[in-house]
């Protein structure tokens, strides 16, 4: 069934309605702990896994360089997102310090002018996971 919901959805189950963040299969915030928004998030332990347990990862999503030219596999993602240009917009992935302006925020926030929200087709971001996109990017999107 997760396999399913995986392939018609770059987006996991996760929302303002699942308040665990796993989207039920156990990932994103430790074996149930609560997820929290966190004033210095990292990057690959907080941001990195809400692009793993959202989807974004996926072959049919961001799992190559072939989807906007955007990787977000572990390894490749801070190196596709930060100060690169974004495919679809002249506009910058990440900003450091500049969350608002930084195109990551504007696309998972659906205030784009080309393409949709994103995750496409799955659930907006809850605010525990875009605070701490926001966090990360405006404490300077620091790759660690």
């Amino acid at each position: 069934m997760a396999t399913v919901l995986f392939l018609a959805a770059c987006g996991g189950s996760d929302g303002p309605t699942d308040p665990g963040g796993d989207g039920g299969d156990g990932g994103g915030g430790g074996g149930g702990t609560p997820r929290v928004v966190k004033a210095n998030p990292a990057f690959g332990a907080d941001i990195q896994e809400i692009f793993e347990r959202r989807g974004c990862t996926a072959s049919g999503c961001h799992g190559s360089a072939q989807s906007a030219g955007l990787d977000l596999r572990n390894g490749t993602s801070y190196g596709s997102l930060v100060n690169v240009v974004a495919t679809s917009e002249p506009i910058i992935r990440v900003i450091p310090n500049d969350a608002q302006g930084s195109y990551l925020v504007i696309k998972v926030e659906g205030r784009q002018t080309v393409g949709e929200r994103m995750p496409r087709g799955g659930t907006p971001l809850d605010a525990i996971d875009l605070g701490n996109i926001r966090n990360w990017i405006d404490t300077g999107a620091p790759n660690n």
